[in-house]
């Protein structure tokens, strides 16, 4: 029997914070002991969040509070990987109108541009970032910049961003704002794009990293478009049906129900006569529609239906009515979001 865990191929894990490791203030049952786990067992953590309203600081505080071990130095934001973005493409010491947090700001000044709130002092890019209580005035005079000629830079594009309460609107609906208001679009730094993960990588020199995360439009997309493998958990946004109707770029090398999966062996997904097999689950196609028998874990009910659901989708989606049967009882109970 093979004792090797899914953690054991990686030096580093590049970590998803909302929805993997916390939900708001609150940490992820489980989270803490297992991060705290893959230390001990000499693996790197980088805490890659598209979260650019906090400092690294602040972000390693709230994890130490939590349990979970971190430094300003395991922490890689989207602000950073913004600000790096915006360094590269003008001049030293360049105003940067900020419409963002501290985060953002600190990351702008680290790389030696002037951060600036208004349009009047002609800056070269503004840079925005999600930040609670942005006002409709720092939003203008970003359009105003942006109008003027400055680089537009995002942190991230993510529409929405989980909280204990649900999804709220994220910094990718708020730079719809600017640009709505100048028919320009940003350039954008955080997961999918390469930006972050590439801020990632020469921050901890990693050889062999594992992408963690909760959603598949950005840590599993990026994963992809890093080509390195990614780690889905079902403790965020992303669904079972999300899963299983995943285009290629969406879908994870694994699916697990949390982080404690890091630490147990990986259960392969076999074929199985006309279908896919995972532990005491079988899934295959009937008829026109996903059919999966079994019991145990239903999180091996879901690994063997998304490998029958990818094979027949191929380089597309599945259809959505197709694969709904094996949603029902038990599956849904284990696997479905609480975001």
């Amino acid at each position: 029997m093979d004792t090797q865990t899914l953690i054991d191929p990686y030096d580093t894990l590049l970590l998803d914070l909302d929805g993997v490791v916390y939900l708001g203030p609150d940490a992820v049952p489980g989270a803490p002991e297992a991060l705290r786990e893959a230390v001990e067992r000499g693996v790197r953590l980088a805490y890659v969040t598209n979260n650019a309203s906090r400092t690294p600081r602040a972000i390693a505080q709230h994890l130490s509070a939590l349990g979970a071990p971190a430094t300003p130095d395991d922490v890689v934001t989207s602000a950073q990987a913004a600000a790096r973005l915006v360094a590269e493409r003008v001049d030293p010491g360049a105003a940067v109108l900020v419409v963002g947090g501290m985060g953002l700001r600190d990351a702008v000044r680290a790389h030696g541009l002037r951060p600036v709130s208004t349009a009047l002092e002609d800056p070269a890019a503004v840079v925005q970032g999600m930040a609670h209580g942005i006002s409709y005035g720092l939003l203008a005079e970003g359009a105003l910049a942006v109008r003027q000629g400055a680089l537009f830079v995002a942190a991230n594009a993510d529409s929405t961003m989980p909280t204990g309460r649900g999804e709220v609107p994220g910094n990718g609906a708020m730079i719809r704002v600017i640009a709505t208001a100048t028919g320009a679009e940003p350039i954008v730094a955080g997961k999918p794009e390469p930006p972050l993960h590439r801020e990632s990588i020469l921050r901890t020199g990693s050889k062999r990293p594992l992408v963690v995360g909760d959603r598949l439009d950005t840590d599993i997309e990026g994963a992809t478009n890093a080509g390195v493998d990614g780690l889905l958990v079902l403790t965020g946004v992303t669904t079972p049906l999300d899963l299983l109707t995943a285009p290629p770029e969406h879908r994870p090398s694994y699916v697990a129900a949390d982080l404690s999966a890091l630490h147990l062996p990986y259960p392969q997904v076999r074929r199985a006569g006309d279908g896919w097999s995972c532990r005491r689950w079988n899934a295959r196609w009937q008829e026109g529609r996903l059919r999966l028998e079994g019991e145990g874990d239903p999180v091996d009910g879901l690994r063997a239906a998304c490998a029958a659901a990818w094979e027949a989708a191929g380089v597309g989606r599945a259809d959505e009515d197709a694969v709904k049967a094996v949603l029902g009882s038990p599956l849904s109970g284990r696997t479905s979001s609480p975001g």
